[in-house]
């Protein structure tokens, strides 16, 4: 295979084409990081062909081990992937902007006119996330799942995760389908169109370097200067680093962090949480939202942005550190049997999820169940944009909601 087949157009592989692909997701992909994932694989599996299922359900899998957004994750590494560092870059700022501005500006809002009500057409884009999580399932399934082992494994791990909802339950699961799976599944070696991973050794090394490093030196730092800035980096950069399970996961550190301190009071906080997970890209720009209301400078604007780019700095480092060496290690033929057993527990993590939180928070009623069920013909058999399916929901929502007045 050439390398244009394999990479795409140099367009395709510049940063700034992975600013505008991420940037358009940033503007549309509602529904917390399980419904990202199936943005993410409509974009660039299906739409665009910058990666194989194989090479996407590895990533996915690689993001799951690791503490921090898997979504976001996902999305630096694939920007690595098409443009080394500046793709990295352009990725988490295309996807990261527009909820990161939408969560300042709600920020400033709340601290001028107090808490604002939410309106049914919020509601309606939770129903479209239900869609677009059940057609990754499915889509997924097919490909990773296609035997009766790997389809027991993903029940497994279905039931694990519904059975034990915490940080332990699903990485358990991963490890008990990479464990079944180096035991009992063949572990063929295959011809593998290689990831165009765009970084040397050096920078994954760096990076693992770094990621320690910060998160050894920040209290010290704290304790030894009483630095407020200091001490609301450290806060944001170890919630960041620490966290397993996505967004939701952290919320609670970051209520522990903010609330008890006394930087954000309790009611903007639950404020700013409805709002986080009403706007379209990563759950972890809630910290934008907070450093923006705290009462204590740096706040506002600027304090939004510290707060940001120190919760998201792990996810830098934990998606570029390990990714050097995960590419080599997952083409030996042991990697692989494990590999296969990995992807069908993630499928199971992705239908638990589908159920809860996906499901249980969004279908409250038979009209809900409706327009998932609509939106959902219309992504998997009309092929309508993601985008305008969640618009088309919102709107959907809004109207059964004056119907019902």
């Amino acid at each position: 295979m050439t390398a244009t087949s394999a990479l795409g157009t140099e367009e395709s592989s510049s940063a700034w084409t992975v600013f505008r692909a991420f940037l358009r997701l940033g503007l549309t992909s509602f529904g917390g990081p399980i419904a990202h994932l199936g943005f993410f694989r409509s974009e660039f599996v299906d739409r665009r062909k910058w990666l194989a299922e194989a090479h996407y359900a590895d990533i996915v899998a690689l993001s799951q081990f690791l503490p921090g957004p898997a979504s976001s994750k996902v999305g630096i590494i694939i920007g690595v992937m098409r443009a080394g560092i500046p793709g990295a870059l352009a990725a988490w700022i295309g996807f990261t902007t527009p909820s990161a501005v939408a969560l300042i500006l709600f920020g400033y809002g709340v601290t001028t006119l107090g808490n604002l009500s939410a309106a049914a057409w919020l509601h309606g884009l939770k129903i479209v996330a239900v869609s677009v999580v059940a057609q990754a399932v499915w889509g997924m399934a097919k490909n990773l799942c296609p035997d009766r082992e790997r389809q027991a494994i993903a029940a497994a791990a279905t039931v694990l995760a519904l059975a034990a909802p915490s940080t332990l339950g699903q990485i358990g699961a991963i490890i008990l389908g990479g464990l079944i799976g180096w035991r009992f599944l063949p572990g063929e070696t295959i011809a593998l169109i290689p990831l165009p991973i765009r970084i040397s050794r050096f920078w994954s090394i760096g990076a693992i370097i770094l990621f320690f490093g910060l998160l050894a030196a920040l209290p010290f730092a704290e304790a030894a200067t009483g630095s407020h800035l200091i001490a609301l980096v450290n806060a944001f950069y170890r919630s960041g680093s620490l966290v397993f399970g996505g967004g939701h996961v952290v919320l609670p550190l970051l209520q522990a962090a903010t609330v008890r301190s006394g930087w954000v009071g309790n009611d903007a906080f639950l404020a700013g949480y409805g709002a986080a997970q009403a706007v379209p890209g990563p759950l972890f720009t809630f910290s934008a939202y907070l450093g923006t209301v705290m009462g204590t400078p740096p706040n506002g604007w600027l304090g939004g942005v510290i707060c940001l780019g120190a919760i998201f700095l792990p996810s830098f480092f934990l998606a570029i550190g390990p990714l050097h060496f995960w590419s080599w290690i997952r083409q030996r033929p042991v990697m692989r049997a494990v590999l296969k057993g990995v992807n069908a527990a993630v499928v199971g993590l992705l239908l638990a999820a589908l159920y809860n939180p996906v499901w249980t928070g969004a279908i409250q009623a038979p009209a809900d169940f409706a327009i998932a069920v609509i939106a959902l013909l219309l992504l998997a058999s009309w092929k309508v944009p993601p985008w305008l399916v969640v618009v088309l929901g919102a709107l959907a929502a809004q109207g059964v909601a004056i119907l019902g007045e």
